[in-house]
Order: structure tokens, then C-alpha cells, then sequence
């Protein structure tokens, strides 16, 4: 056996391992001692290397030596098996792709510790949502004992282990700077946002020079499987061939794969995802109440009314309108609040000559005879009967504002969290929330990222279309470290789209009592992005039992096949 080939046989004897691992320095040392102060001094001074060398030997290449510098976490099983996964398999470049709540950034935070402390890794970047910058920083220091800051002024790049906003990063002078550094470790979150090949985020990730890759999602693919060939790409550029290549091989169209057992072993060489259906975490349940409102006879009549509006301007106005006119119908199902701004937007910005100018403006003024909200009185007795803290959901910033004056006159202490929001603000707000409020309001923001562990009951205001994010919701409340049940209340409107929504999500595809998502899921056949379909009934189907007939068809082609 080599000398080398030995340095690594963790089979022999601990004396001869260590008379390998012994430098030079001491076997000087104690030859001297041995010259000149006789046995017993010599034998002192053995012990005393054997202890030291003893300390330094790693016993198994394949253990992580991470684990013993962290002090104020457990690692679960799957965290430390992709951690080894993604050392020993992966060479350090992975697609972290667990499901909501699972944990990637323990993973994560395992991975760049261990690299650490081999003295593979030196110098890292962390890019996340703005909102998440300084929650990294807390855990990783707290958790791992690993040094990051959060970067503030320009200087900051030139330490070792950055945390920073993707949207800080890309910009000059920035840019720069950090296209000018060799990075051992990158990591993204949110990684998904980098699906398009062709915007500025992804062109600059590809720029960065790095090492090692660990690129977090708990969605690498939604309606293209394009959007997974560029994450892999980016990731580890080459693997699926060239993108004519891949589409030959693996793509029957955009959403629908072929070849799909390579496909799967392919991609499993770069992702790993662990399912909650797999890991035997013993998660806490989930109380599902779905609550369908009868609206006054004034919002009724609104609604109806804002419906045949739509309608009617799709003939005219066709596709190009057709976002805005059904988020119109949404919003009303959500406040007069939020169906009176975008109203208001749109008639501003049509001529004075306009046809549509007067319909509109008959729409406003019966806006603002309306003065209950149906949904915000039943959220109101909810959070009374619950008598604890509360997230609620909502689509619009309109109604977030609302629903922050109507619960302070019925003295509810309450908090916002949006977009917008500077990192400060937005770890003020949890500060809040966790310390003296009863009620955090979120809109789409508060569903990326954040931990509400000491949270429990979740109120959706309004559904979102797009199942993956409702899970995202609820996966900020039912996660690792949740003792409690959660409770979600789902709001919905008779007679309204909402319904419909409730009907597919709920009855059809089974989300709320079970979290969506597997790589089959991922990789299956689905139709057009939902938002898009089911816009396209809205505005094709003019009897309402057709409309329910067509949704409820649409949810059976998206519910999850048998295993």
C-alpha cells in the first residue's frame, strides 16, 4: 500500500495513523527528549502528541465534522443526509428542492459549515429575498457559528461570509466589485426567480465566478420544463446538453416530458428533495375550515354588476385586457377598497371620449353606497373566538389597508407586512407580531420566506389561483419547530368565482389537508399556468353551472396521480 493510499486507512492502528499524521516538528521533538532527558520525560512528551494528534484526526472522511461545533440545533436525519449528499455525490453544486418547511437553509447552513471547516470554503456570498437578508444572518451565526453580515456599505463585500439582496447585488457599483472576487461558495434563495434565462439576474449569476453552487427552491419547475434546464444549467452548465438537445431528448412539449426515467435520474444527480410524505417528521395536523359567506344585497349586485362588465370589454378589448378585467371580479370578492383603486386607475387612464369611461364611472359611484364587508366582519368574530395570534392573507395592498383601520376601531393590535417594505421594517413587523400584537396582515410578501412558528391559526382573506402558493402560506406557519396544530380558515364567496376557486383547490385537489408537491408532481403533464385557464373560462362561459362544470373538469387533470 502507497503511503498516501495509508494516510487514508482509517483500518489501521491508531499509533501507526498517527505516527502518518505526526509532522515532523514533534518527531524532532521527541527524539530529543529521548537523547538527552531519558525515558521517562520522552514517554511525558508522547503522551502529550498523542493527545494533540488524536484531536486533530478526522475518524471518518464520510462523517460530517460539523456536527460537533453546533450547539443550538439537532439536525434531522434528511438535513444531514443531503448535507453528506451533497459532498460526496455532488461535489459541493446542488438544487435544493425540499418542500415547504422542511429546512433547506439548516441544509444549507450544514453544507458551507462543513466546507468551512475543511478549509474549502474561505470566502461565500449569500443572495436572498431583501426581506430575508438579516433572518440569514441571525441563523447562520446563531446556529452554525458561522461569521456572516449582512452587507450595508460598499466595504462589507470584502468579508469572508456576505449575506445580500440579489436586487443590491446586481447593481453597479456593486456589480463590480463582486464580479471581480472568486467565490468559494454561492448560495441562492428563492431560486426559482432565476428560471429565465434571459433576465439580468440570471445573466449575472452566470458571471459570478464560484466554486461551489447550492441553489435553493422549493419550486425549480411551474410551467415550463425549460425553467428546470436553466436551473440545472446554471448550476452545473452542461449537463443536459445543449437546450436543442434537451428538447430532443426529453421535451414532447413545453410541460409534457418523454423519456422520463432519464429525465429523472439526470436531474437527481443535481437536486435533491425531500417530501414531509417521506421524512417520518412528525408533523403537527392541519384543521382545515372552509367558510362560504352569502355577500349583502349591495356587494352582490357590485358583483354582478363588475361581471358583465367584464364581459362586456372582453369583446371589445380582448386578450390584451384580460388580467386586469378579472382581477377586477377578484377584487371585489376581496373590498370595495381594492375594486375602487384599480377602478379608479383604469378610468384615469382612458380618453375623454373613451366608450368605457361611463360604465366605469357608474361602477365607482355604486362602489361607494357600499358600506359593510362581508368578509371583514366574519375575520373580525374569527379572531375574537380564536382569542390568539392570527396571520391573515390577502391578495391586495388596498384591502391590507383596510383590514388595518376596521380591526384597530375594534381595538384588535395588529401589524402589516408587504413588499415594499425596507429589511428594518419588515424585522420590526415579526418583532411585533411575535411580541404584542394579535393580528399580522399580509399580502403576497408574507407568503416567501419567513417563520411564524408561534403561529398557529392562518386566515385566508382571499385564495390565491396557484396552488404552490397557497402552500407557501400555510408552510410559513406548519413547519419544523411548529408544536401546535394549525388552524386555516379560507374565506370564501357564494356565488362568485371564489367559490369556484374554493371548490378546485379544496374538493379537487385536496391542498389544504395535503402539501403539494413531488418530483413526479413536478414533472408531470399539466396544462396552461392555472391563472390563465381559468381567466379563459371566466370570460368564455356565460352560465355559471358550465363555469363550475368546466373548473371542477380543470381540477381533476391537475389533481395528483395515484401512486
Amino acid at each position: 500500500m502507497s503511503s498516501h493510499n495509508r494516510s487514508h486507512d482509517h483500518t489501521l492502528p491508531i499509533h501507526e495513523q498517527l505516527n502518518m499524521h505526526m509532522d515532523q516538528g514533534w518527531k524532532e521533538t521527541l527524539q530529543n527528549k529521548m537523547d538527552h532527558n531519558g525515558p521517562w520525560d520522552n514517554y511525558e512528551y508522547y503522551k502529550l502528541a498523542y493527545e494533540i494528534e488524536t484531536e486533530r484526526l478526522i475518524p471518518s472522511f464520510d462523517d460530517l465534522q460539523c456536527l460537533a461545533q453546533i450547539q443550538h440545533i439537532t439536525p434531522l436525519p434528511h438535513q444531514i443526509d443531503t448535507a453528506k449528499r451533497v459532498l460526496y455525490e455532488m461535489r459541493g453544486r446542488a438544487i435544493l428542492a425540499d418542500e415547504v418547511g422542511l429546512g433547506k437553509t439548516i441544509e444549507a447552513g450544514l453544507i458551507l459549515k462543513e466546507y468551512m471547516i475543511r478549509g474549502l470554503v474561505r470566502k461565500a456570498l449569500i443572495l436572498v429575498p431583501a426581506s430575508l437578508v438579516l433572518q440569514w444572518v441571525r441563523e447562520l451565526n446563531q446556529k452554525f457559528g458561522i461569521p456572516a453580515v449582512a452587507q450595508k456599505k460598499k466595504y462589507m463585500w470584502e468579508h469572508p461570509i456576505v449575506v445580500a439582496s440579489m436586487d443590491t447585488a446586481k447593481r453597479d457599483p456593486h456589480k463590480e466589485m463582486l464580479l471581480g472576487m472568486n467565490y468559494d461558495m454561492l448560495i441562492i434563495d428563492e431560486a426559482h426567480k432565476l428560471k429565465n434565462k434571459k433576465t439580468t439576474n440570471y445573466q449575472f449569476i452566470t458571471q459570478l465566478t464560484k466554486k461551489y453552487c447550492l441553489l435553493l427552491t422549493a419550486t425549480p419547475m411551474q410551467n415550463d420544463l425549460k425553467e428546470l434546464y436553466n436551473l440545472v444549467t446554471l448550476l452545473k452548465p452542461g449537463h443536459l446538453g445543449a437546450l436543442g438537445n434537451f428538447k430532443q431528448n426529453f421535451v414532447v412539449d413545453k410541460r409534457q416530458p418523454k423519456n422520463e426515467t432519464e429525465l429523472k435520474q439526470e436531474i437527481q444527480k443535481v437536486m435533491i428533495r425531500n417530501l414531509r410524505s417521506e421524512s417520518n417528521i412528525p408533523f403537527t395536523k392541519r384543521n382545515v375550515q372552509n367558510i362560504t359567506l352569502d355577500l349583502s344585497k349591495d356587494e352582490q349586485a357590485l358583483y354582478d354588476n363588475v361581471t358583465k362588465y367584464i364581459k362586456d370589454t372582453y369583446q371589445q378589448a380582448g386578450m390584451k385586457s384580460l388580467l386586469s378585467l378579472v382581477t377586477l371580479q377578484r377584487e371585489v370578492c376581496s373590498s370595495r377598497d381594492a375594486v375602487f383603486v384599480t377602478l379608479f386607475n383604469m378610468f384615469k387612464k382612458l380618453r375623454e371620449d373613451s366608450p368605457l369611461r361611463s360604465p366605469i364611472w357608474e361602477l365607482i359611484l355604486q362602489i361607494k353606497s357600499i358600506e359593510s364587508n362581508t368578509k371583514a366582519d366574519t375575520t373580525l368574530d374569527l379572531i375574537k373566538k380564536v382569542n390568539d395570534k392570527v396571520i391573515i392573507f390577502t391578495e391586495y395592498r388596498a384591502s391590507q389597508e383596510y383590514l388595518l383601520h376596521f380591526l384597530k376601531e375594534h381595538q384588535i393590535i395588529c401589524v402589516p407586512y408587504r413588499g415594499g417594505m425596507n429589511r428594518g421594517k419588515k424585522d420590526w413587523m415579526m418583532d411585533l407580531f411575535k411580541r404584542r400584537a394579535q393580528v399580522m396582515i399580509a399580502t403576497e410578501a408574507g407568503g416567501e420566506g419567513i417563520n411564524l412558528q408561534f403561529c398557529h391559526h392562518v386566515i385566508n382573506f382571499d385564495l390565491p389561483w396557484n396552488p404552490m402558493r397557497v402552500e407557501q402560506r400555510i408552510g410559513r406557519v406548519h413547519r419544523l419547530g411548529q408544536a401546535q396544530d394549525v388552524n386555516i380558515y379560507n374565506l370564501s364567496t357564494k356565488n362568485t368565482i371564489e367559490e369556484h376557486i374554493l371548490h378546485l383547490l379544496h374538493e379537487k385537489i385536496n391542498l389544504f389537508e395535503k402539501v403539494v408537491g413531488n418530483l413526479d408532481v413536478i414533472l408531470e403533464k399539466v396544462g396552461n399556468p392555472l391563472e390563465k385557464e381559468i381567466m379563459n373560462l371566466i370570460v368564455k362561459t356565460n352560465d355559471e353551472q358550465e363555469l363550475r362544470a368546466k373548473i371542477s373538469k380543470l381540477g381533476d387533470s391537475l389533481s395528483p396521480a395515484p401512486h
